[in-house]
Order: C-alpha cells, then structure tokens, then sequence
C-alpha cells in the first residue's frame, strides 16, 4: 500500500539529522530530529526504509528549500531552507498532512493537485519559474522566484511512498534530485551484482553529467571494478550483457579501492587522484574524484564519479552522492545474498543431476534443464539416462512437485532408486512398481500424502529397433519419425499414463519401433502447460514444433521443445531427446585456455579437423568463422576457459562452445550484436540452420548446427 514504510533495520545506518553526520544540528534540522516520528505515519526512524531514509539524509543536508512529503496525508518532513520559505508556519507544519497545513491555498492551481498527482500517478512536476509568497516576516509575506519540482519518491520495492519537493534556483540540482527515485526504483528490480554494476554505472554518469565512474565489490582474495567513460558506444544489447569487470589486488591503492576498504569518502575537487594507479589515458586526464564507499554489512564496495576538469563538490551534490551511495550498498548487500542462494541452488541441483549423458555410436543424448520461478531454488524435475547390463539404454524423465531443498532430496531419492532397481531388472512396468512402493514408504516416513511425483521410464534397444516404455502420471513421449520416405513426422506414444507414484500404480507398458532417424523426446509438464490455455493446445503446440524441425538432432529438439508453447512458466523445465543416428557420428573436442590467442588455435584446430573428415569448403568456413566468433564470445563475457566440441553425422555438423563461468548467459533476446567487439551472433544466425543456448550448472552453452548437402 501506497505511504507504508518497509520495516528493514539497519543499524548501522545513522538517524536523520544526528550531529555524527553533519555536525551540531539547529533549527529544523533539530526539530525533525527531536519530532515524534513514532506517532505519523512515517514512523520510527530505526525502522524506516533504506530508500526513504536516504530521501531524508538528502532533504537535510541539502542547502535548498527541500521537503518530503510522505504517505497518503503528505505528511512532512522538511529543512532548514523550507522552514525559512514557510515562515510562522513553522515548526507547526513538521509532522502534519500538507493539505491542514497550507489549507489556505491547497485548492489554488499549481499547489495541492500536483502534489496528489505526482503521488497517486506517479506523475512528476517542473515549474522553472515559479512566483512563490515568502514568509519572511509575521507582517507580511514577498514575492520569490524559484526552480519548483514535484516528483514521486519510491521505497525498495519501488512502490510510490511520498513526494520530493524542492524549490531550488538551479534546475539541474532539481533534475538530479528527481532522478534518485528513479534509482532506487532501478535498483529495486535488480537481482545480482551485475544487475547493480549496470544500473549503477548508468545512473551515475548521466545524472552527475561525469566523464567516468567506476564500481567496485570485494572478492575476499581481490577486488572487482568495472567502470563507464563519457561516450563509450553502448547499444541496448551491450547494456544486457555481464559487465567486464576487471580484478585489482587486494593492496591496491587506487581510490575506489581504499574507500571500499576504509569506509571513508574522499573528495578531490582539482589535482590527479588517479596519477599512480592510472589503467590508461581515460584515467590519467582525472582531475577531479568523488570516492564513496557502500553502506552494507556484508558487501564491501564503493562507487567513483569523476571529471576531466577541476569540479568543486557542492554540499547538496556530497549528499546526493552519500545518498546514491546508500542505496547502491543495499541493492549490492540484496545481490550478494541472491547470488549466494542461487550458487547453493545450483550446486544441489548439479549433484541431482548426471554429470555426463552416454556417449553411444547409433544414439545421440541430449538434455536440458531450465529452473523455473525466479531460478534461486532447487526444483524437483530430473532426466537421467544409463546403460543397463543387457546393453540397451535406460532413459527417464520424471517430476516431484515443489521447487524447494526438500523437493530436491526427494528428487535425488526417487532418481538413485530407480536407477539401481532399473540395474536389477529393467523391465519398465517392474521398475515403475517397485518406485511406487518407495514414494508411498517416503510418503509414510513424512508423515505427508502431499508426496506427488510423476515419471516415464524407457529402455531403448538400437539392435532390435525398439523402445519399451511405462509411465506413473507423466506426459505422453514423444516420437519424432525420420524422413525415410517423405516429410518428418511427429507422434505421441499411446502410452496409458496411470496414477502417480505412491498411489498403488500398477504401470503398463507400451513397445514402439525406433528406427535409425526417429528421436524420442521425454519432457516435463512445465514445457506444455501454460495457465491461459489447455493441455491439448500445448501438446499440439509441442508437436508442431518438433514435426518442423530441420533435424532430428537431440540437442536442437530440446531447444525447440522448450520454446515450443508461447507465454512464461512458473515451473521447472526438463527435457530429454535421443535420437537413433542413422550412421555414427565422428566427434572432436578441444579445451580452449583463457588466452587472448584462443581463438586462432580454435581456428586452425577446427579447419584442420573438419577438412579431414572431407567436409564440404563451404561449410567449413562458416562454421569455422560461427566458432571463432563463439569462442571469443565466451573468453570475453564468462571470462574463463571454453571447450569446444564438434560432431559430424551424415545429416548435420554440430558445433558447441561451453563455459563455466558465473557472470550471466546468453538469451536469444536480440540477435543483431552479442559482444560488443565481434560481429554477435547475427553471423550464427545467418550462417547456420539452428542455433541455441543451453543453461548449466557448470555455466552455458552455445551451439549451432549446419546441415550438410544432400545429409
């Protein structure tokens, strides 16, 4: 609700208006910290909102006529330059809704309806010269020109809490203090550290009109900076990809680094703040440095802002800083904590999951796996596939509802039981039976009948050109038919589905043939379902999808399927695919080092390899050309080492460069740029016939795939 304030202690955050942070307070400055807050809606200022009790550091600090106007009555908080512009209506007015206070003149044009509109809508206001009455004196008020703006004030969460009014004789303090609601509304939609760096490093140079800012978080062995210059080229697509951070160590000397370490602000308004640790010509030409370090008890960190020339650092423009300051050190502190969960997240699922998929000369295996929800919890859906003693391929795909640890364990119990009761006898319908009896025994143990886990096993035989499956409640397989004698074809296995697992299941099972060119495709209920429309719309979407595919390749069909049905999902996505080759496929990998000389050795590796196994000129260059571009891709923005790995069939030549980095991934948002150093991956797009990313644990993969003449 509009005007309630966000209860996030902060200890270590000062009370508005203490002597420790501008030194002896008088007039209002003392009257606002000596006023009942308690007893209005704003509250105790110990329990204020971080966004809100920055606003008020910026209000009385400023040398300008600033107030706050808070909650849904406009309760105010005010300085001292407003308490000289309202005269005998102060200190009466602090506290108290603005519409009791100037009743007189609420309802004249300009006053009370701007205020309600900049806090209902959101909706700020600029009046350059405005004609305002100053209570100068009990017997009468003069005339005064001002700069007046109204703009909404927004807590953490980005809510409107109140409005910012300011009466100022420069518009560009005016501008600037308007935009800080517009931060903390930026940060507020931030979730890692990357997210922050951007938003930060944006805000910064554009508000303060800088020619460099920079932005710095401690690694525990070192430090990482990134920073903006006036008119770096910059598109959209650049603003999305990870920052490039770059590492300092931990006993560097150069300001951003030792406010972040000290905790202490420095200000440089005419000299060469960054002569000794200058990284190039953009930082020698410095000569005027804000360094403030973030406010946070487990980020430490701090941001720059500097000019070209000599710059002197205004109170109002100190407190705007301080006040930036803050709220970057609480989005950073946000960040951390997000990132924290997120890698114990991702950690859980990567032991729940198999590291590696069976490497077999007629089936090719792929999957892929998307988190759902917000990405930071560990989800239920597995995949696994195994090769049981008779020699044929046992493949399962299954789904324990909830996206918790718990709903992970139980993940990882239900998946490790049925792979040993598989290796003990493989027949799908006794497997299935014997997991049925686990999750109804799990079920007794928890003392819960809430236990739902749904699953399809499979054991597929390539000699004998068929797949035996059984499936507890889960989704129909799909089987994608090559085109032996005309176009693909894509089919669901009539498959009865029967009660989930721990209900008594009794499966039944289905054989199929599978033929060399068919894939069968294993999927979740989060890849069909959508809550504004049926199943049978996402299974024919499904479908659909997978019939116009331009090949049966088990990693582009999991691409496909998994963007198959329009709109967002809330739940987990787990996908598997095998395909029966119709001839083996000849593969090569190489480990590409975090070297500025990868991607030539990459190249000359690829061109040497492909034009031995005769692949045709043309499509050697290309995927040479898409391969080299990747690899660079992946040195430049995960930051670590790539492998490569290419697989050749009769039909198709497979190319996948995966890292392991942590800064970000790729997403298929925009195609026309992906680095802003390289052609992107509009030349993957143009060159190849699918391309994709894939999510991992360990990091992400980028892929390609060009068809072959007449494969």
């Amino acid at each position: 609700m509009p005007g309630t304030v966000g209860r996030v202690p902060t200890p270590s955050a000062p009370v508005p208006g203490a002597p420790t942070e501008r030194g002896a307070t008088s007039g209002a400055d003392a009257a606002v910290e000596t006023h009942p807050w308690a007893q209005t809606a704003l509250g105790a200022p110990e329990g204020w909102d971080p966004a809100v009790r920055a606003v008020v550091d910026l209000v009385l600090a400023s040398p300008v006529p600033m107030a706050l106007l808070y909650g849904q009555d406009l309760v105010m908080l005010y300085n001292e330059g407003y308490a000289e512009l309202i005269g005998p209506r102060h200190p009466g007015a602090l506290g108290r809704p603005a519409g009791e206070v100037f009743a007189d003149v609420w309802h004249e044009a300009g006053v009370g309806e701007v205020l309600e509109r900049a806090y209902r809508r959101g909706e700020p206001f600029l009046e350059r010269e405005a004609v305002l009455p100053v209570d100068r004196h009990r017997g009468g008020a003069e005339q005064a020109v001002f700069t007046r703006g109204h703009s909404p004030v927004r807590g953490s969460g980005g809510e409107i809490v109140g409005v910012l009014t300011v009466a100022a004789q420069t518009t560009q303090a005016t501008q600037q203090l308007q935009s800080i609601s517009d931060f903390a509304a930026a940060l507020a939609g931030t979730l890692t550290l990357d997210d922050v760096a951007r938003v930060t490093l944006r805000y910064c140079l554009h508000s303060f009109d800088a020619d460099r800012v920079s932005f710095v978080v401690d690694e525990g062995s070192a430090w990482r900076m990134v920073r903006r210059l006036r008119g770096e080229l910059l598109d959209e697509a650049d603003e999305r990809l990870p920052p490039l951070w770059r590492r300092l160590p931990t006993d560097t000397t150069i300001p951003v680094v030792v406010a972040a370490r000290s905790g202490v602000a420095s200000f440089t308004a005419d000299g060469q703040p960054l002569r000794d640790t200058a990284a190039d010509r953009h930082d020698e030409k410095v000569r005027a440095l804000a360094a403030l370090p973030l406010r946070s008890t487990v980020v430490r960190g701090s941001i720059t802002v500097g000019y070209q020339s000599p710059h002197p650092w205004s109170p109002a423009e100190r407190a705007l800083l301080a006040a930036s300051a803050e709220l970057v050190g609480q989005a950073a502190e946000r960040a951390r904590r997000f990132e924290t969960q997120h890698g114990t997240a991702q950690l859980l699922q990567r032991s729940m999951l198999p590291e590696r998929l069976p490497d077999l000369p007629r089936l090719r295996i792929a999957a892929r796996y998307d988190a759902g929800v917000d990405g930071n919890a560990a989800g239920g859906d597995f995949y696994d596939a195994f090769v049981l003693p008779t020699g044929a391929l046992g493949v399962v795909l299954g789904d324990v509802a909830g996206h918790d640890v718990q709903a992970a364990a139980r993940m990882g119990q239900v998946r490790a039981a049925l792979r040993a009761l598989a290796l003990a006898d493989p027949r799908p319908d006794a497997v299935l039976a014997g997991l049925d009896r686990l999750v109804a025994s799990l079920g007794v143990e928890g003392g819960t009948q809430e236990l739902f886990v749904t699953v399809v096993f499979g054991v597929i035989e390539a000699e004998q050109e068929r797949i035996t499956l059984a499936s507890a409640g889960h989704p129909a397989p799909l089987l994608r038919r090559g085109p032996a004698t005309g176009e693909p074809t894509a089919e669901y296995v009539e498959l009865p589905p029967g009660p989930p697992l721990g209900l008594g299941c009794r499966p039944r099972t289905a054989t199929v043939p599978f033929r060399p060119g068919d894939t069968l495709l294993l999927y979740s209920d989060g890849v069909i379902e959508r809550r504004w429309q049926d199943l049978t719309a996402g299974m024919a979407g499904l479908g659909a999808a997978v019939r116009a595919a331009g090949s049966g390749d088990p990693r582009a069909l999991c691409a496909v399927a998994t963007a198959a049905v329009p709109g967002a999902t809330e739940d987990d996505v787990a996908v598997l695919a095998v395909e029966h080759a119709v001839k083996p496929s000849r593969s090569a990998s190489m480990e590409v080092p975090a070297e500025p000389t990868a991607p030539s050795r990459v190249r000359h590796w690829m061109t040497a390899q492909l034009t031995e196994w005769r692949v045709p000129e043309g499509v050697v260059g290309a995927a040479v050309l898409c391969t080299s571009e990747l690899t660079t891709n992946a040195l430049l923005h995960a930051g670590t080492a790539a492998r490569v790995e290419i697989d050749l069939s009769a039909e198709r030549l497979l190319v996948s460069v995966a890292d392991s980095g942590t800064r970000g991934q790729v997403t298929r948002a925009r195609t026309d740029t992906l680095s802003s150093r390289g052609r992107g991956l509009g030349l993957i797009e143009e060159l190849s016939d699918a391309w994709g990313t894939d999510p991992t644990v360990r990091g992400s993969t980028v892929w390609f795939e060009i068809l072959l003449p007449g494969g």
